[in-house]
């Protein structure tokens, strides 16, 4: 039997709730320790945030620039960026697309159409503004215009093994259970983590204003133009009464990108308007080997190297990894020793590996097939009901691009055969191959206005570029009308 008395009793579980309120809360001697500071508030360390905050931890955001601020992006919210958004989250959306216009290089124009949306189009400014604001509704704490210069964990600033020190670029230091690198490819963090590339890219963007008349032939319709060099591709969305314009390609080809910008701008007519902002953006992708966490400190989104590598989509890998980052941060910040605190991190790094890592190696074929034969993959989403299907399941996410891979045979052994004749094919060629066109009389072509379509002989839409060249391709032994299942 306790013979104490119940004021012993009330003062023994004062004190154990007041040192599970300290651990809970984080307080070592007078310094505040968080359980999880994330560093960055783009779509990653937001989704980090939030995933830590509604488990109740004390989580500090930092982020170097002061918000909204602007960021190098097209701003396409596919289905999978749409599904990994906190519950409740309205998306800011600029535009509803409904089509898409595939050319190469300015030639062999098609636009293929569905009746259900395919993706949504967003500024950044205001899409990663919201997502910080219900990191905030969370629970979160923010703070900008904070620079980070480097983490510890270990030396004078680190007061015990459970802690993470945050030193700020004025010298002010911060203490935390668990730290959630998210500030980009060139970050800090990513650096500490000992993150490695093994794909840098160059995206070249503008921001045009242009008038209303203009604005209305884009409305609801993209365009992607595979480019002049292997990997690289171009990209108009509609965002009100603004196009985004921009192109991507390997780093190293600078001037051939930025000659391919200026060409695609006037080719599509729109050379006489001023840009309201032109950007540029390196994009890099992890290598397989590289690490995804270093003690008590993961990384994320860009600053973990997470991307889809052949079309460089970030946005949805960046929500996702940032979701996962956060909820395993709290485990890390709940672990009382290196050696949980390490099984925590590797199950972090399964989680993406199973997941994302998956999608990137998947992707990495798909690129090495476009690097080498760009005009076959144009004819089979132009021409091909299957691959313009598993497109519109791909952006709407019913699917990913390694489930469809996964799941479908059909797309597993076609794969399979382009990876064998790429492994023994020669060098990757150089500028685009024209898709194969079956001889014959050409295809009539409809006037069309800059960024208009006209319709082709089976239904589908042929758009003219501003340089007058048009016409609809018919892919060599197609055994399938072009159309969309869901075309109007």
């Amino acid at each position: 039997m306790d013979r104490r008395s119940d004021q012993e009793q009330k003062h023994i579980v004062s004190s154990e709730n007041a040192d599970a309120e300290e651990v809970r809360a984080g307080e070592s001697g007078d310094a505040t320790v968080w359980d999880v500071v994330v560093v960055g508030a783009g779509p990653a360390g937001a989704s980090a945030a939030y995933a830590a905050a509604v488990t109740g931890r004390r989580v500090l955001l930092l982020e170097k620039a002061e918000l909204p601020r602007y960021k190098t992006c097209g701003g396409g919210i596919i289905g999978p960026s749409r599904d990994a958004l906190p519950p409740g989250f309205e998306l800011p959306l600029q535009d509803r697309v409904h089509a898409v216009t595939f050319s190469m290089n300015g030639r062999f124009a098609r636009t293929r159409r569905s009746r259900r949306m395919l993706f949504g189009l967003i500024n950044r400014p205001e899409f990663d503004a919201g997502l910080v604001e219900q990191a905030q509704k969370a629970g979160a704490e923010l703070r900008t215009g904070v620079t980070v210069s480097r983490v510890e964990q270990h030396g004078p600033a680190v007061p015990d093994r459970r802690t993470v020190a945050v030193v700020l670029a004025d010298g002010e230091t911060l203490l935390a259970r668990a730290v959630v690198g998210a500030d980009g490819s060139a970050g800090r963090i990513g650096a500490h983590v000992g993150v490695k590339l093994d794909q840098v890219d160059l995206g070249l963007e503008a921001e045009i204003p242009v008038p209303p008349s203009v604005a209305e032939d884009w409305k609801g319709r993209v365009l992607i133009d595979w480019g002049p060099m292997p990997g690289s591709y171009g990209w108009v969305f509609p965002k009100g009464d603004t196009l985004t314009v921009g192109v991507i390609s390997a780093r190293g080809e600078g001037a051939a990108t930025k000659r391919y910008l200026e060409d695609f701008i006037a080719r599509l007519g729109l050379a006489g308007f001023e840009p309201a902002i032109s950007s540029g953006h390196l994009t890099r992708c992890r290598s397989d080997d590289s690490p995804l966490s270093r003690g008590r400190v993961l990384v994320c989104g860009d600053a973990a190297g997470l991307l889809e590598p052949w079309t460089r989509e970030g946005i949805s890998f960046a929500l996702r990894s940032g979701r996962l980052a956060g909820e395993w941060a709290v485990r890390i910040a709940e672990a009382n020793d290196a050696v949980d605190a390490r099984r925590q991190a590797l199950n972090y790094a399964f989680a993406i590996k199973a997941g994302l890592g998956v999608e990137m190696a998947v992707g990495r074929r798909m690129l090495a097939l476009f690097e080498r034969s760009p005009g076959l993959l144009h004819a089979a989403i132009t021409g091909l009901r299957p691959a313009w299907n598993a497109f519109t399941d791909i952006t709407r996410g019913s699917t990913t691009l390694a489930g469809l891979v996964r799941s479908n045979g059909i797309a597993r052994r076609a794969l399979d055969i382009l990876d064998r004749r790429l492994d023994t094919s020669g060098t990757a060629e150089r500028g685009v191959t024209e898709p194969a066109v079956a001889s014959g009389p050409a295809e009539p072509q409809g006037a069309v206005g800059s960024g208009g379509a006209a319709k082709g002989t089976d239904g589908a839409d042929v758009t003219k570029g501003s340089d007058g060249a048009a016409g609809a391709t018919k892919v060599a032994g197609e055994s399938e009308r072009a159309g969309d299942a869901e075309a109007s």
